[in-house]
């Protein structure tokens, strides 16, 4: 039996065809989801059969058909034409008498049980109205941003005029263009309507959580992007917003589980307004708002949790809007719909990407959509609706935009990728670009004043989550492995990982063991920037610019301490969590003086003169002394957070640099001090055998940790007696020689005598097949190789054996 009008509570993901995907699915949430503790704003659905009573009302359900019969889809003039006439046709409709009584007395029951916040309930209240076709929000296809959606809607007449304007919105050009792309019949498409009550986020915040990762496809970790207001702005990419990244499996152990925060350029923001015809606008946000992120980290962990039970209940990875109400501080989850792109993904195909030349400096960075490389003809687009007669799309080229809608999407099918100077991860440039498979760099602040129409770029979004402009045509190779085919490697193969921005990425590379070498010095030459030291006594920073430069990098922290162990924490989390359980080798900083010295404020506190840093005031010497050795507190408070609080014990501590045994020992009564103790929550403690007398003592220092990882630049620089960094004696250096070799022998045979773990983490292996041949049969247990080299040195390796 026909009914137009079903309450939230009625319906559920078996009533697409008579309700769409979106009120199917908020539908199933509200009758479900209840008990699991996820708060759904009440509303109710307006049917596809209400939708064919319209259109048989009208004599609609017809003509329609003939007049889309008409379409030129190569014509966009005959296509916009035929379009608005369909829609202008809808819209001057009428609602029959029935229809509209159902709809009116649905939105006074719905207004009735809404209560403001001074206790009184509400005659008229506020609701989005949203479209719910019943062939959006499926796992093949989004449908992004194709049809409409209102805010802050209220008042019958307001009520009834947008749902015809969603009923309208199933022929806007760009659904219709859509549909035909992907070849969904327009007879099977019917469009039903959600009115659900609003949340106030306009005075909170909102936004969009992924329960993958929307780059890599990593099902570890959930991506939540977030901004203060109305969640239009993150969906449709005028904002870019703040990010935090969650570990799954440890965020259902109940740890908190935050590995990655982002905070993002949240200029304006969405909120009611009361003028009649446009009831949400945008206003500037005030400057204490720029450097606070929209979401707490409690908030960030309760969303994480729903997201959970949410994917645990429909079986299949989702993503999930959410609405946080600024005057209650309640958290909503508004929409649920599963995720459109890895789960139509090639799991046994990995394509890597590979530059053939060196590279320049980069012209422009923002947000990595994707994780392949284009280059092609810019071509600035500001507005589809006010484009210049004449100026074609080409096929090839580089769309550049402010932000894209559904209007741009016959262009983005034409472009080799796509930039844009705002949005986030989940804004409509990203979904349409990961379905279409093309490269997207995202809030480029500034790019249409960089870049120029006609000038040749190359964008690359291969190394992590950060994308990269590069002026002119840089030369790279596209790369396709067949995983099935890949031969299985004759010893465990573990990665070198430095940037967290490229562990997730870095994670799907196969017959991958784990992390050889994870290094600090990464982080805290990007990600922190400060010299620690600096973190602990400000008071020593004497320069005023200096100063006001020192508070606006820590700000949003309490204190320079809490900046540090944080920034810290989350830039080896990422790492560790990304390769979870798999062991995640972690050294302790290894940076020179003059490394240090030209960290931010690093002038203040390297003031002594040292000749060769190579072998200087470095590793192990520093973490017991006077001058460093509360630095190095820092590192192990974050190190300990990692694994105790986020629940990271995959991390391995490796001191590098250690020259003498008793070195070894003061440096873990340190750790001990600042809570970081061998054996302790199984902590692991490794050493890099990088110096003479770590292999000429082997079996003495193996008795002293859990295992050696060989740093084969160093022992290769110390045996021979030549500075790795003097093209003057170049020619010596030679990890393959006899000396060198020598000493890793004794490495190897203390390590198997002790039944302890040794692998290597240098370069060499990476860049030398033989050395890396030779080290198996001498008995490694792991080679660690840098990522672009794994599947060559594999299928190497095959060869020689």
């Amino acid at each position: 039996m026909a009914r137009n009008i079903l309450w939230f509570n009625e319906i559920g993901m078996d009533n697409v065809k008579n309700v769409g995907g979106k009120c199917a699915s908020l539908g199933e949430m509200t009758k479900n989801m209840e008990n699991l503790g996820i708060k759904v704003p009440y509303g109710f659905a307006i049917s596809t059969d209400a939708y064919d009573l319209f259109m048989k009302h009208n004599n609609l359900d017809k003509s329609i058909f003939a007049e889309l019969s008409q379409i030129k889809y190569e014509d966009h003039v005959n296509a916009a034409r035929i379009s608005q006439k369909i829609r202008k046709n809808i819209q001057n409709g009428v609602f029959p008498s029935c229809l509209e009584t159902e709809i009116l007395e649905a939105y006074k029951k719905l207004s009735e049980a809404s209560i403001d916040y001074n206790g009184q309930r509400q005659s008229e209240t506020d609701v989005a109205v949203r479209s719910s076709a019943t062939c959006e929000d499926s796992s093949e296809n989004s449908f992004a941003g194709q049809h409409e959606t209102f805010l802050n809607v209220r008042g019958n007449a307001s009520l009834l005029e947008k749902i015809k304007a969603c009923f309208a919105s199933l022929y806007n050009e760009r659904a219709v263009d859509y549909r035909h792309n992907i070849k969904v019949s327009e007879s099977s498409i019917k469009l039903a309507v959600a009115v659900q009550k609003m949340v106030r986020s306009d005075l909170g915040s909102a936004g969009v959580a992924f329960s993958i990762d929307p780059e890599s496809g990593n099902k570890n970790v959930i991506v939540i992007n977030s901004a203060f207001g109305l969640g239009e702005l993150v969906v449709s990419g005028q904002v870019e917003p703040d990010e935090v990244m969650l570990f799954k499996p440890t965020l259902a152990q109940g740890k908190a589980a935050i590995i990655d925060k982002k905070l993002g350029n949240k200029i304006e923001r969405l909120v009611y307004s009361d003028n009649q015809d446009k009831r949400v606008k945008l206003i500037t946000n005030k400057v204490e708002m720029l450097s606070k992120m929209s979401i707490s980290n409690d908030h960030a962990i309760e969303l994480g949790q729903w997201v959970l039970k949410l994917e645990k209940y429909y079986g299949k990875s989702v993503d999930v809007e959410f609405a946080i109400d600024g005057i209650t501080g309640e958290l909503f989850c508004v929409q649920c719909r599963p995720e459109t792109i890895h789960s139509n993904d090639d799991k046994n195909i990995l394509v890597q990407y590979e530059f053939t030349q060196a590279l320049p400096q980069p012209i422009a960075s923002g947000i990595a959509v994707g994780d392949s490389i284009a280059f092609g003809k810019v071509h600035i687009i500001t507005s589809m609706d006010n484009r210049i007669e004449g100026d074609e799309f080409k096929n090839g080229e580089i769309l550049v935009s402010e932000i894209t809608d559904p209007d741009y999407e016959p262009l983005m099918q034409k472009s080799a990728g796509i930039v844009c100077e705002k949005g986030g991860r989940t804004a409509h440039a990203a979904i349409i670009a990961r379905e279409l498979g093309k490269p997207a760099i995202v809030g480029v602040r500034g790019v249409l004043e960089t870049l120029r129409d006609g000038q040749l770029i190359t964008i690359d979004c291969s190394q992590g989550d950060v994308g990269y402009i590069y002026d002119g045509h840089i030369q790279f190779e596209r790369k396709e492995i067949v995983l099935d085919k890949l031969p299985k490697p004759p010893v465990s193969i573990m990665l070198n990982v430095g940037n967290p921005a490229q562990a997730l990425q870095a994670s799907r590379i196969p017959y991958c063991d784990g992390v050889s070498l994870a290094r600090e010095e990464f982080i805290l030459a990007s990600y922190i920037k400060i010299h620690p030291m600096a973190c602990l006594y400000p008071e020593k920073i004497l320069d005023l610019a200096d100063q006001k430069e020192y508070k606006r990098l820590i700000a949003g922290f309490k204190n320079g301490e809490e900046y540090f162990i944080d920034k810290m924490t989350m830039g080896i989390s990422k790492i560790a969590a990304a390769f979870y359980p798999k062991p995640v080798i972690l050294r302790t900083m290894d940076f020179k003086q003059e490394e240090l010295k030209s960290l931010f404020c690093g002038k203040y506190f390297e003031t002594a003169e040292e000749r060769n840093g190579l072998i200087g005031f470095r590793g192990c010497s520093r973490y017991y002394s006077k001058e460093y050795k509360e630095a190095f507190g820092l590192e192990c408070k974050a190190i300990k957070k990692a694994r105790d609080e986020l629940g990271l014990t995959n991390i391995i501590v490796m001191l590098p640099f250690c020259r003498k045994l008793e070195e070894c020992d003061k440096v873990q009564e340190v750790m001990k001090e600042y809570g970081l103790e061998r054996g302790v929550n199984g902590l692991q403690l490794y050493l890099m055998a990088e110096i003479p007398s770590n292999f000429i003592l082997a079996e003495q220092f193996i008795q002293k940790c859990d295992g050696f990882s060989i740093g084969s630049n160093d022992i290769t620089m110390l045996a021979l007696g030549c500075d790795r960094d003097s093209e003057l004696v170049a020619h010596i250096y030679n990890e393959e020689d006899l000396a060198v070799k020598g000493l890793i022998e004794l490495a190897i045979k203390a390590c198997k005598k002790h039944n302890k773990k040794i692998g290597i983490c240098g370069q060499g292996p990476s860049d030398k097949i033989h050395f890396a041949k030779w080290l198996i049969d001498a008995g490694i247990d792991s080679l660690g190789l840098i990522p672009e080299s794994v599947i060559k040195t594999i299928l190497e390796l095959e060869k020689l054996s």
